[in-house]
């Protein structure tokens, strides 16, 4: 199997690539990096997906089974990008998020969801952001997606919307700081209830359902998440302890408190959000089309063997926005302890 990836050197590119290179395929990246992490493994073509004279230059080194876009984030350059790799490429997968639904995170969602409306030639401006509701990522992803089945056609398109992706290499850094929070050990500031369900995905696996998607030429769109009900936070933070060996104590406190006390969702203390419909993404049509999901235990453990390894933690710019700072904390938990209250 011949495998165009345009991008392939950060979280999700790096993931699929390793996979396909494990499976045997012949993979071509095409990005700006500077350096080739997977050595004489793949071809590598450097160019700018936003420069009409790279992507001509590009479709010459084709033909490919099918393209894998990680890096596609504005409508109309997607839509140049798909249209100059249509008459060379079998298949388009565009690797697109749940934020693309209108209603995400506040209601419980199934690919039968409302999208937002997105042109597929929209320039970058397109769309707003509103508090708690539809973001201008998620406008633009949608338009991206729509670029793609325009370019390649519906039978020709798999449009895969992963939630939250964790596992190593993670930069956004979501992982690695509870991670890291957790062996300091100390008292450590635990958001809501630890029975609160979970649905992250592991990047592998994200990576592995990509390539199925392409063997079995499964159109049309997934969302890419765990199975509802699969994993919980305070399973989680225990896997944090665990694999750090670490004698951590958590104290849950409630959502209303954490609000009250200004501590920002999502951010401050990662991957916790009060809305409905955060963790309640219906993964049933990638289940039926071969998603296979590994305990949440091991993407953890996994993780801290490779922050362990690699002794990195996150240079990407959106990994200095995550994490509560530890003066924060103790004053939350302070006053949590003043209070008198329990989570509820």
């Amino acid at each position: 199997m011949r495998l165009l990836v345009l991008g392939g050197t950060w979280f999700v590119g790096h993931a699929i690539v390793t996979a396909a290179i494990d499976a045997g395929w012949e993979v071509t990246t095409f990005n700006r990096g500077t350096s080739n992490p997977f050595l004489e493994a793949v071809r590598t073509i450097r160019g700018d997906r936003t420069r009409p004279e790279d992507l001509a230059g590009l479709a010459t080194a084709g033909p490919w089974d099918a393209v894998v876009d990680t890096s596609g984030y504005v409508p109309s350059n997607t839509l140049d990008v798909a249209r100059t790799l249509a008459p060379v490429a079998g298949r388009y997968v565009f690797m697109s998020t749940v934020s693309v639904y209108r209603d995400w995170p506040v209601k419980p969602l199934n690919e039968r969801s409302e999208v937002l409306y997105c042109p597929p030639a929209a320039g970058p401006n397109y769309g707003t952001d509103t508090e708690d509701g539809p973001t201008r990522y998620g406008y633009q992803k949608a338009g991206c997606e729509a670029a793609a089945v325009t370019a390649f056609g519906a039978d020709r398109t798999t449009i895969l919307r992963p939630g939250v992706v964790l596992g190593p290499r993670e930069y956004v850094g979501r992982l690695p700081w509870w991670l890291h929070r957790v062996v300091t050990a100390g008292e450590v500031l635990a958001p809501g209830a630890p029975d609160r369900t979970i649905q992250p995905v592991d990047v592998r696996d994200l990576a592995t359902f990509t390539l199925h998607t392409i063997t079995e030429q499964s159109s049309g769109a997934f969302n890419v998440c765990a199975p509802e009900g699969s994993a919980s936070f305070g399973g989680l933070l225990a896997d944090c302890a665990h694999s750090t060996r670490s004698d951590a104590s958590f104290t849950w406190v409630a959502d209303d408190f954490l609000l009250g006390q200004g501590v920002r969702q999502w951010s401050e203390l990662p991957l916790w959000r009060t809305f409905d419909g955060v963790w309640r993404v219906d993964t049933a049509a990638a289940q039926a089309a071969g998603l296979r999901t590994r305990p949440l235990a091991l993407t953890v453990r996994d993780t801290w063997r490779w922050l362990v390894g690699s002794g990195e933690f996150s240079s990407h710019d959106r990994a200095a926005e995550v994490g509560i700072s530890r003066e924060k904390e103790a004053q939350v938990l302070a006053a949590w302890r003043r209070s008198g209250e329990r989570p509820s």
